[in-house]
């Protein structure tokens, strides 16, 4: 699965992840690849957590390239 993540440094020093694709899913790190690896871990989470109530269903998921 191919999704978009933003990084972006806030106005501490800290950057921050998102991912639009998926509400709410978020992280941090104190430098853009501790971000990147710790929303790679927030995805997977983010991921379980809908499987667990059933809001994804994995056989209708499919990678769009635009």
């Amino acid at each position: 699965m191919k999704l978009h993540v933003v990084i972006e440094q806030d106005e501490t020093g800290y950057y921050v992840a998102e991912v639009p694709a998926l509400p709410g899913c978020l992280s941090q790190g104190k430098t853009s690849e501790e971000a990147l690896a710790n929303i790679k871990e927030a995805i997977e989470g983010w991921l379980e957590v809908m499987e667990a109530k059933g809001n994804v269903d994995q056989s209708a998921i499919v990678e769009v390239v635009v």
